[in-house]
């Protein structure tokens, strides 16, 4: 039963930020954009997080109230670096996959060289703990309580909380209708009056936002609070297409999906604590390839009945019908 809580807790602050970045990749695809360059997002949006927890790290402020604080910076600088990918899709007609990877090249290099100026190392480090032992209340219900509520961190709830807003906004409010619409047929959705572009950049804005919070999150629950400017965030962006991919650009399969990739990750973490595992003498190395061949075999096997947002990676042109 151990070995089961210690999968649960290890496994939901990888989850979360692998759901929360797949979120935000659907927002930008469902209204036409695609997003390759989630991975650059995540990681810029971690540095800028990161780097206000460092600064705030020596105040007087409550550890949870710092990462709410670091969240914030991160949606913000996040959605700003997105808005590179806007202006090369939506405005300059740029190709969005070349686009995506050069956003994603760029911004490695520069949080290294930044890191190595001001800190002489390959990234921010920093020492304050977000970690909570158990939630007052919650905590004291058997089973749920040692789940979901004990030895965990703030962001789960935040994820659970954005993946419910997004959730509503996707589906019963006239912005996700509109947004889907510009996905789908983009001419159609002109002709009754909504405005293509500026829902296009609303989507990326909204991929930025999610990315950003996503990659400080991974820091938080995965890095212990550092951002390396040298490893980036291990191919989470590019996990986080899978998942999205997996989950049919829908929220709740979403969910499923990125569960189900971070139990796979947790898994490859934690052989040793699994007697049958650990009896099989294999070099954990390979078990840590896990989620990356899962995502291999699982997009093979559903890449036929995939079905993209039929506009999305075309650039629209309002005089085109």
């Amino acid at each position: 039963m151990d070995t089961v809580y210690y999968l649960v807790q290890n496994m939901l602050p990888v989850a979360i930020p692998l759901l929360l970045v797949a979120l935000g990749g659907m927002f930008s695809e469902r209204s036409g954009v695609v997003n390759i360059a989630l991975e650059g997002i995540m990681l810029f949006g971690a540095f800028f997080g990161c780097l206000t927890v460092y600064i705030t790290q020596g105040s007087q402020l409550n550890p949870q109230l710092i990462l709410l604080l670091g969240m914030l910076v991160a949606a913000i600088a996040g959605t700003l670096y997105s808005m590179l990918l806007s202006f090369a899709a939506i405005n300059m007609k740029a190709d969005q996959t070349i686009s995506g990877t050069a956003l994603n090249m760029l911004i490695p290099a520069v949080i290294l060289l930044f890191a190595k100026m001001k800190f002489n190392s390959d990234g921010i480090t920093t020492n304050i703990n977000f970690y909570i032992q158990e939630v007052p209340v919650l905590g004291k219900i058997p089973v749920l309580g040692d789940l979901f509520f004990k030895k965990t961190y703030i962001t789960i709830y935040i994820g659970i909380l954005l993946l419910i807003i997004v959730t509503i906004i996707f589906y019963k409010t006239k912005f996700g209708l509109r947004l889907r619409a510009c996905g789908e047929h983009p001419q159609a959705a002109d002709s009754v009056g909504i405005n293509v572009y500026l829902m296009r950049y609303s989507g990326v804005g909204l991929s930025g936002i999610l990315g950003g919070i996503g990659g400080f999150f991974y820091s938080v629950g995965v890095m212990d609070s550092n951002v390396n400017g040298h490893t980036g965030v291990a191919g989470f962006g590019f996990l986080a297409l899978a998942v999205m991919i997996f989950g049919q650009w829908k929220p709740l399969k979403i969910l499923f999906a990125a569960v189900f990739f971070a139990f796979l990750r947790t898994l490859a973490y934690s052989v040793a604590l699994i007697p049958f595992l650990n009896n099989l003498n294999i070099n954990q190395t390979y078990f840590k390839m896990l989620p990356y061949i899962a995502t291999m075999v699982v997009l093979i096997f559903t890449s036929k009945k995939s079905r993209a947002p039929k506009a999305e990676g075309i650039p629209y042109d309002k005089g085109r019908r």
